[in-house]
């Protein structure tokens, strides 16, 4: 047996605790003897008298609809196969006739609450959509068709939203029970196609919580292994601590029922009943003498032990179950309902209160931007990440030294910075095309800056990306931080991005207008006052020699087709050789030595300037920029602060929803007061 079979002294005596007036009534003891006279007896006994404030108290939690704030409950759900008697079941329980057409069953959850009382005569009630109808035994499948048709509408679809039938009757069990729609593979006329599927997921919602208490309804003329509903609670009840099986029908298969039962091969681990329904027009007193007289004579049947045959063995089971595993829950329930309570006011604390005048406005308006200005400080400035210590997106210093790297990478390995290509072709041509009278040995100036500004023209669109990429990254971020901030005014997140974002446009096209001057101040002229480029260029021209003589070849066989230059690497010459003129050569030598010493310094240099122009304008950005942003918000007739005082529906929602869960949750917290205390004034009689 499971932990919720089981009577330990606990549970129990948090039962008895409700009677102070009365000697602890000890554990039920399961019935040795099925005779008439046990037969025409209620299927009750004192000890439901016992649980009857716990149950109450349960209900009146699931009638609170407190699961709907993610507290779970005890619950009997009840799972079977289609056609495996389950409502019959039902109806043995409750001693009433309930439909058994495709009607309620098959469609939606049904909240079965039965209460013994004392009166003569019969209850019944409806609850659903927030009202309670009252209904005549005769008229109970006509009425609950009327409440599903309104909860599920008309049709067969099936829907997750539960009736509530209250069955108060003298000589039923104190039980709750949740019928679930059996289970069916194929869809009937009028049903979607997916029907098994929405069926599988309603079943799932209910017997997934370990809270749950599942009732497997078996036929007895079926292989138990290939019922769906063991399929399904195995699923979410591997050991079957906390199933329990019913076996139906019987009568129409007693050979090799005792052995099915004892061998329990689909780990039933709070047992088997064996019952006989109501057939026909029997009454119920009928047909529990019937089933007595069944279970005492037929060959086969009578093998099985009697403390696991009969309806009112199986009401008593579930009395006990029922009582032991709300008995067990109560506390976590209390501990769940407080911290979900607690949670939900301080949310609704920490919500903004309405606004009612411009002057709250503009102060909560105000208290926004500082906000975001000092978050924007920190990420984008300052390199404190403590409001986003998991999304290293926002960390924007880090972000930024990312970028800056990653473009330094980018000039350094650009086609521009390959040094051996096509070795001196295009300074010979730039000396050829600068051709003039001019004195030996002399670089014409116009040839040095035709080739730089063609060097600096195919990098031009590096800088540009970087700084397209870095304020696309910085809008970002300011937009996040804003509507963090200003989440709670849907009008002012919605103003203040749009003003924010207008606002990083603007600079981000004054920064790309600044790179681009940049850029074309470095194709302007070529200057530097680094002595790097001149140490540079005077080592790399000492080279100059044996480069000329390993191109004219002279006392050399064969020529060399490559000569290795310090700080350019393997250099192809073979092109080189049609230049006769071997002055035209030292020329282009020269004038490639002075590029390569000057485009080493001149990459740092841009990387460094940058690095410095993007740092000024975000320091710009975060410390006085910003603050534009509240200008535009209040514009010249106020209207931006006005739309402040209009709340956004979302907030008003979630406002309504927090204070009908917090209203719900303390009357729910009320509710188990009184239980709990008793629960606890046990516990310390035990220590």
């Amino acid at each position: 047996m499971g932990s919720y079979d089981e009577a330990d002294s606990g549970s129990i005596g948090v039962i008895n605790d409700y009677e102070d007036s009365q000697p602890a009534t000890p554990p039920m003891e399961e019935p040795k003897v099925v005779g008439a006279a046990a037969a025409q007896a209620p299927i009750i006994s004192s000890y439901n008298d016992k649980i009857r404030p716990l149950l109450d108290v349960i209900d009146r939690l699931r009638l609170l609809m407190v699961m709907k704030e993610g507290i779970q409950l005890p619950t009997i759900v009840v799972v079977g196969d289609q056609s495996s008697g389950k409502s019959s079941v039902l109806e043995s329980l409750a001693g009433v006739n309930l439909p058994r057409s495709q009607g309620i069953c098959t469609r939606v959850p049904l909240i079965i609450r039965l209460q013994n009382h004392a009166r003569q005569g019969l209850e019944l009630y409806l609850e659903y959509n927030g009202k309670t109808v009252p209904v005549e035994e005769p008229q109970i499948a006509t009425a609950i068709n009327i409440a599903t048709d309104e909860v599920a509408g008309p049709g067969k679809s099936i829907s997750d939203i539960p009736l509530t039938l209250v069955v108060r009757k003298d000589g039923v069990p104190d039980l709750t029970m949740v019928d679930l729609p059996g289970i069916t593979r194929v869809p009937v006329h009028g049903q979607p196609d997916n029907i098994y599927e929405q069926i599988r997921d309603i079943i799932m919602q209910y017997i997934t919580p370990k809270e749950s208490i599942i009732l497997n309804v078996l036929s007895a003329t079926v292989d138990f292994s290939t019922c769906e509903s063991i399929r399904m609670s195995q699923q979410v009840d591997k050991n079957g601590e906390r199933t329990l099986a019913v076996v139906t029908k019987v009568d129409r298969a007693p050979e090799g029922l005792v052995d099915k039962v004892t061998a329990d091969d689909v780990n039933i681990g709070l047992g088997y009943v064996c019952v006989r329904n109501r057939i026909g027009d029997e009454s119920y007193e009928e047909a529990r003498k019937e089933e007595a007289r069944l279970f005492e004579t037929n060959a086969h049947l009578s093998r099985i032990d009697k403390s696991i045959v009969g309806v009112h063995v199986l009401a008593q089971k579930l009395v006990r179950i029922q009582a032991n595993a709300i008995a067990k829950c109560l506390p976590e329930i209390v501990k769940n309902i407080s911290a979900k309570l607690d949670a939900n006011v301080s949310e609704l604390e920490k919500m903004p209160k309405a606004l009612t005048s411009i002057a709250d406005a503009t102060q909560a308006m105000m208290r926004i931007i500082q906000a975001a200005k000092e978050s924007l400080k920190k990420l984008l400035w300052r390199g404190e990440f403590d409001e986003y210590p998991e999304d290293n997106t926002k960390h924007g210093t880090a972000r930024f030294v990312e970028m800056l790297n990653r473009f330094s990478d980018e000039l350094h390995n650009c086609e521009e910075s390959n040094l051996s290509k096509d070795f001196l072709t295009e300074e010979i041509k730039g000396l050829e095309d600068a051709r003039g009278i001019e004195l030996p040995n002399f670089l014409p100036c116009e040839a040095v800056l035709r080739i730089l500004r063609r060097k600096v023209e195919r990098i031009s669109y590096l800088p540009i990306k970087l700084s397209e990429k870095y304020w696309d990254y910085i809008d970002d971020v300011v937009m996040s931080v804003l509507t963090r901030h200003s989440e709670m005014y849907y009008h002012l997140k919605v103003s203040a991005k749009g003003a924010a974002h207008n606002l990083v446009q603007k600079l981000r096209e004054q920064s790309i207008n600044r790179v681009k001057e940049i850029v074309e101040m470095e194709k302007l002229t070529g200057y530097t006052c680094n002595p790097d480029y001149m140490m540079e260029w005077n080592k790399l021209m000492k080279q100059q020699d044996h480069f000329i003589n390993q191109i004219s070849g002279t006392n050399m066989r064969p020529l060399p087709c490559s000569v290795d230059l310090q700080g350019l690497g393997e250099i192809q010459i073979e092109h080189l050789r049609k230049h006769s003129d071997v002055s035209i050569l030292q020329q282009a030598f020269d004038l490639k030595m002075r590029m390569v010493a000057y485009w080493k310094v001149f990459k740092v240099r841009l990387v460094d300037s940058m690095a410095l122009h993007l740092r000024y304008h975000v320091h710009n950005l975060v410390h006085n920029d910003i603050d534009e942003i509240v200008k535009e918000l209040m514009g010249p007739d106020g209207h931006g602060i006005k739309m402040m005082l209009v709340e956004s529906p979302a907030i008003v929602a979630k406002r309504e929803k927090l204070k009908n869960s917090i209203k719900v949750l303390k009357e729910s917290k009320d509710s188990v007061a009184k239980i709990m205390d008793r629960i606890v004034a046990y516990d310390a009689c035990l220590v």
